[in-house]
């Protein structure tokens, strides 16, 4: 009797033995709230990266939203983002009151198209509707062109927040992506299919002191604790106070320390990540699909690995390749819908025929699995599955 082939998802995590033992010795101890992992995490992500500061919170959406109060987005502004992204990249902007738009992609990296987004920000001059914050949205772990934003928000003055949820271990020109060279602030992801694990979480870098020390200030209740910061000067050595309308934002001790742990390893998982992208490369490349391109000024981290069917070479499409893949066991997913076409945003002014080249993608994009734990038997099998399709 043949073994039943096990479920491949499109994406996973890896916990080894040493990052539980990190947990069992944090619950052990006698914090498990924000305490003295959490500062330690926060310097290791800083150092690894190159940045100066480092604020942890429990989910990138947090360090989106956090790194928007910061810059003091508010009633009247405008944040532009990608639509080819996740939700929370969008909604940061509403959170704060603020009005968001998109600049659709390009079909090489799917990231915002610079080219598109210059001609926007010359019409948005005219009519006085500039952004006062742009989120580029570095897609499956690939840079924008960062130093060429850089030059643009110098001429048109908006701040820039790089969503590089995808991008942990990435490098653009050399550098490692988070050492905010080019950007105000960058947010990573921490959720388990991202580069390294905390369960959950998030964390945004900066190079600027005040603008740390305003997220850290947001990311617990808008509660201060340095006495030089009181604006009431209290003797009560147990005094604190409320200077902002904050959230409860906190990573906690627990997740600090799998991160600290995870991020030991983050060299291993980026290798591993790269082997599969090139063991894709060299067997897809015989079929009809446009493989994902990498260009010369970055280097992927490779958190998902995008296909589309060419339809210039095949009458096949994306949801017989998914149903397909889905009988054989293989649980493959889309990255992303795009954002202006879920209901909320439709109710909210945008059309679905809004940023073609965006529902371009999504109508014809496939994840594949990329994923440390995929093992060369798994790979095997995911190719034979789609040389399958193409042949019947």
């Amino acid at each position: 009797m043949k073994n039943k082939q096990k479920i491949i998802q499109y994406g996973g995590h890896k916990i080894f033995k040493e990052d539980i033992e990190s947990v069992i010795k944090v619950l052990k101890s006698s914090f498990l709230t924000t305490g003295p992992k959490v500062d330690i995490f926060e310097k290791k992500i800083s150092n690894y990266v190159g940045s100066k500061f480092s604020v942890a919170v429990n989910s990138a959406t947090s360090a989106l939203h956090v790194a928007c109060k910061a810059l003091e987005l508010g009633k009247g502004d405008y944040l532009w983002t990608s639509p080819n992204s996740f939700v929370a990249s969008a909604n940061c902007a509403l959170y704060c009151g603020a009005k968001v738009d998109f600049v659709d992609i390009e079909l090489k990296n799917y990231n915002i198209d610079l080219k598109t987004l210059k001609e926007k920000l010359i019409y948005a001059k005219k009519i006085n509707k500039l952004p006062k914050i742009i989120v580029p949205v570095s897609y499956s772990g690939h840079s924008i062109e960062m130093k060429k934003l850089k030059t643009l928000s110098n001429i048109y003055k908006f701040k820039i927040i790089e969503d590089a949820s995808h991008s942990l271990g990435a490098t653009y020109l050399g550098k490692k992506v988070g050492g905010c060279q080019y950007s105000d602030i960058t947010v990573f992801s921490f959720h388990p299919v991202k580069m390294i694990t905390t369960g959950e979480g998030g964390i945004a870098t900066t190079n600027n002191k005040s603008l740390s020390e305003k997220m850290k200030v947001f990311r617990s209740h808008g509660i201060v604790r340095e006495k030089k910061l009181f604006k009431n000067k209290n003797k009560n050595i147990t005094h604190y106070e409320q200077q902002e309308l904050g959230f409860n934002y906190r990573l906690n001790d627990i997740q600090a320390s799998l991160g600290i742990s995870q991020l030991k390893k983050i060299n291993l998982f980026l290798r591993e990540r790269r082997k599969i992208k090139k063991y894709y490369d060299k067997y897809l490349k015989l079929y009809p699909l446009i493989l994902p391109y990498e260009n010369k000024y970055a280097k992927s981290s490779w958190h998902l690995y995008p296909v589309l069917i060419d339809n210039k070479k095949s009458n096949k499409n994306k949801n017989e390749f998914l149903e397909y893949m889905r009988k054989h066991n293989i649980f493959l997913n889309t990255h992303y819908i795009p954002i202006h076409t879920h209901p909320y945003y439709e109710k909210i002014g945008f059309k679905k025929t809004d940023f073609k080249n965006s529902v371009f993608f999504y109508n014809n994009a496939i994840s594949l699995p990329i994923y440390v734990g995929l093992n060369i038997k798994d790979l095997k099998y995911i190719i034979s599955i789609i040389f399958k399709f193409f042949k019947k």
